[in-house]
């Protein structure tokens, strides 16, 4: 097989987030469409973790990716860029708690003592509890009793997938940090789900298309003209 027939065949290489970013800073603003489509899930769950509120996360989501783009220049590439952009997106959710709770502690005390708090729910009945799309259902108001911090490792750890140290890099803190705090979470945790779980983990708080298509649609008409400071 000749050269030119081997380089035929080759996969198109997927660019990275990172060099999607050098692009951005280059000039081509529209790749940033991309990075926000890659990155809705994450920054969804990130957010919804502390938030809690549906319309308060697509509003943050928003800020975070108009944040991102301004100080996208700052990004060095030290850390891998969703990463930098989950940080930049739990500040934003911090930030919001502490407007919505000026007179109240948010939740920095890491050693606290950990207690579920209560969400009104209907009372599901033994059939709907066997019901896949109804475990999920159950799992996520499970997640959402959690306090703040303790939703956002679960929400990274167990939801998102990602490894201890990722975990610990996006949270600033360190893998022991990060481990404690997951298996306290876990431990406030009914037993019994955990027998239950299966696939469901996987698909709890999904971003749908829908919801992504007017996110990214929303920032892209808030974007300036002229590119990212560098």
């Amino acid at each position: 097989m000749n050269t030119a027939v081997r380089q035929s065949s080759e996969v198109p290489q997927v660019p990275s987030d990172e060099q999607l970013v050098e692009r951005v800073l280059a000039g081509d603003s529209a790749v940033f469409e991309i990075l926000m489509r890659r990155n809705n899930p994450r920054l969804y769950r990130a957010l919804r973790a502390l938030l809690r509120d549906e319309a308060e996360v697509e509003d943050a989501m928003q800020a975070t990716y108009l944040r991102a783009y301004d100080k996208l220049g700052s990004f060095r590439g030290t850390a891998r860029f969703a990463t930098w952009l989950t940080q930049v997106a739990l500040n934003e959710g911090l930030g919001r708690l502490r407007h919505r709770r000026r007179h109240e502690h948010v939740g920095h005390d890491f050693d606290e003592e950990l207690t579920m708090s209560p969400v009104a729910t209907a009372p599901l009945t033994p059939e709907a509890v066997t019901g896949h799309r109804e475990l999920v259902a159950l799992l996520e108001r499970a997640i959402d009793s959690l306090p703040e911090l303790y939703r956002v490792v679960v929400m990274l750890r167990d939801v998102e997938g990602l490894d201890t140290g990722e975990a610990a890099e996006v949270l600033a803190v360190s893998e022991d940090v990060v481990k404690t705090r997951l298996s306290r979470a876990r431990a406030a945790l009914r037993l019994h789900f955990e027998a239950q779980l299966g696939s469901a983990t996987a698909e709890a708080f999904g971003f749908h298309a829908s919801r992504c298509d007017r996110v990214v649609a929303a920032v892209l008409a808030r974007l300036p003209a002229t590119r990212p400071q560098e």
